[in-house]
């Protein structure tokens, strides 16, 4: 079956992943950056063979959430052909950040 969703990131959502991956060049080894990589990939193909797999918050405008890791989740929506990713958001941060 072919995949019919397109991904399309926000700004947000790119310069929380550019935070992220400098957080873990500076904390941590090149091993766990790629552990990060190939999760996030795994959750992405997940998100395009099936986006409605993840719960919406109602809280946050109907977006979805992914969990991808205890530390990191996705917030995206979906459209007729395309999943936007909106951000990707540090769990230890105050929820209310992201509620903004």
């Amino acid at each position: 079956m072919q995949n019919i969703y397109k991904l399309i990131w926000a700004n947000e959502a790119l310069l929380s992943l550019k935070e992220i991956i400098e957080y873990l060049e500076a904390n941590w080894t090149q091993t766990e950056i790629k552990k990060f990589a190939r999760l996030l990939d795994k959750h992405l193909n997940l998100l395009l063979k099936n986006p409605f797999l993840y719960p919406k918050d109602p809280a946050l405008h109907n977006l979805r959430k992914a969990v991808i890791s205890k530390q990191v989740s996705i917030f995206y929506r979906i459209t007729s052909t395309e999943i936007h990713i909106i951000s990707l958001f540090d769990n230890r941060q105050n929820p209310q950040k992201m509620r903004k």
